[in-house]
C-alpha cells in the first residue's frame, strides 16, 4: 500500500513536467528575444512617464532596443525539436528509478515512526548528559576565573532553555559574582522577579546596579525602571 502511495505521489509530482515536455511546444530563442525586447520598450515608456529618464535618454534607448528587436525578428533560429526534449524525458524516468534503487538496500518503509515520548526522553537524557559535563568541567576550574564565569553563563542558558528558570538564575548569579555584566544582571533580576511574583530585594539590587553600569539605550532599561517603581 505504501509503495502505491509513493508511486502515485511521484506521478502527480512529475505530471506537469511530462505534459510540458510533450504537449507544449518550446519557443525558440528568436521568440524569447522578441518578447524580451518588447517588454523593454514597455518599461522604457513607463520610465519616461514617471520621469525616471529624460526624453533624450528615452529616445536613444528606444532606438537601441528597436534595433535589437529588428535583428531578433530577422534571425533564423528555429524552435527546439523533439530531440531536444529527449534528455528531459530521460531525466523524468531515470530520477525516480534511481531514487528507488538508492532507497531499497537499507529501507524500511513499513517501520513505524519513533513515538514522540521516546524522542523527548532521548533529548532529555542528552540534555542531562550535557549539564553533567558542564558541571564537572566548571568544578575543575577556579570558581573566580573567567572560564568558570563563561561556564556558569552557558549552564544557565541550558537550564533556561529547559524551562528550569530557578537553576538558570542561580548559575547566572554565580557568573555575576565573578564579573558583573549589566545585560545578564537585568535578565537574572527579571527571572527572579517572575519566580517570586514580585521584585525581591536581590532582584532590586541587580536592577539598580545594571542601570548604573549599562548604556542609557539598553533595550531592557525601561523594564528595569518599571520594576523598581513597583517597590516604591
Amino acid at each position: 500500500m505504501l509503495w502505491l502511495l509513493l508511486m502515485a505521489l511521484v506521478a502527480v509530482t512529475l505530471a506537469p513536467l511530462v505534459w510540458a515536455s510533450g504537449g507544449v511546444s518550446v519557443r525558440g530563442r528568436r521568440e524569447a528575444a522578441i518578447a524580451l525586447h518588447r517588454a523593454q520598450l514597455v518599461e522604457l515608456e513607463r520610465d519616461l512617464a514617471e520621469n525616471r529618464i529624460g526624453p533624450t535618454e528615452h529616445a536613444t534607448a528606444v532606438l537601441e532596443v528597436q534595433r535589437r528587436l529588428l535583428a531578433a525578428a530577422q534571425s533564423t533560429d528555429e524552435a527546439p525539436t523533439n530531440a531536444a526534449r529527449i534528455p528531459l524525458l530521460l531525466a523524468v524516468i531515470l530520477v525516480p528509478v534511481g531514487a528507488v534503487l538508492l532507497y531499497l538496500p537499507g529501507s524500511a518503509p513499513d517501520m513505524p515512526s519513533e513515538p514522540m515520548a521516546t524522542r523527548e526522553e532521548t533529548m532529555q537524557l542528552q540534555e542531562d548528559a550535557l549539564i553533567n559535563q558542564l558541571q564537572a568541567r566548571i568544578a575543575s576550574l577556579d570558581p573566580k576565573s573567567d572560564m568558570a564565569r563563561q561556564g556558569f553563563v552557558l549552564l544557565g542558558n541550558v537550564e533556561f532553555q529547559r524551562g528550569d528558570t530557578a537553576e538558570a538564575a542561580s548559575n547566572w548569579q554565580k557568573a555575576l559574582d565573578v564579573k558583573f555584566d549589566p545585560d545578564l544582571a537585568a535578565q537574572t533580576a527579571e527571572i527572579m522577579t517572575r519566580q517570586a511574583g514580585h521584585v525581591t530585594a536581590d532582584a532590586a539590587n541587580l536592577f539598580r546596579e545594571a542601570l548604573a553600569q549599562a548604556p542609557k539605550d539598553a533595550p531592557w532599561v525601561t523594564v528595569a525602571q518599571q520594576r523598581l517603581q513597583e517597590i516604591q
